[in-house]
């Protein structure tokens, strides 16, 4: 049985069990993180030295990096739809995926941090103010990227980029703050809310 090791409210942690939906994969979660299992215990550091979730365990193979593990379960489970074969339609989906991991990430962590979790380090009022305004641009960016598309991330079908693009659109939405209307991105988030896996981990009332 594949196990997860991290908690449920992870945003990292929830792209890999919406990708165990899609895939169709049973899996056992362990809660790891904040308020449960200590990631900086010797046994966890011994399966990924960062401590940090989500740790994935699966025979004798353990990996760490929430985008990684979601490309090897697609890859895994041969699903070519979510992580394409072909050289450039898997860059286009993986230029997206390390888009959210970097770009994306680095806008928002001030203003989440200060405004959600309330981060003593990130309560400065005029840094929160730049991440909001790092953050809505890069949203931007997302928009006219699925205003190109019509349809998803990658182009006409669901990927993995969706799914780890979907988790970062469900925080901007659900982070306290003043946000421009993105009709591109709102109307994904519908196609996005269609799917049980994102109902149940994504847009699920967890920032």
């Amino acid at each position: 049985m594949l196990r997860i090791l991290g908690k449920s409210s992870s945003i990292n942690v929830r792209k890999v069990l919406w990708t165990c939906v899609e895939i169709g994969r049973p899996f056992t979660r362990e809660d790891w993180g904040s308020g449960f299992a200590d990631t900086r215990a010797p046994a966890f550091l011994a399966l990924n030295p960062n401590g940090q979730v989500p740790v994935l365990i699966d025979g004798e193979t353990v990996l760490w990096e929430s985008n990684t593990i979601c490309r090897y379960l697609a890859g895994a489970a041969g699903r070519s739809d979510l992580l394409p074969t072909s050289p450039a339609a898997r860059a286009r989906v993986e230029q997206w995926m390390d888009w959210q991991a970097t770009d994306l990430n680095s806008a928002w962590r001030g203003a989440f941090m200060g405004l959600v979790r309330r981060d003593a380090a990130h309560a400065d009022p005029q840094r929160i103010a730049a991440s909001v305004q790092a953050w809505n641009a890069a949203m931007g960016i997302l928009d006219a990227r699925l205003a190109e598309t019509g349809a998803f991330v990658g182009g006409t079908g669901f990927t993995l980029a969706d799914i780890v693009l979907g988790l970062s659109a469900n925080r901007w939405r659900m982070t306290p703050m003043e946000r421009p209307r993105l009709p591109a991105v709102e109307a994904w988030f519908g196609r996005l809310s269609e799917r049980p896996g994102f109902r149940e981990h994504g847009d699920n009332g967890i920032p």
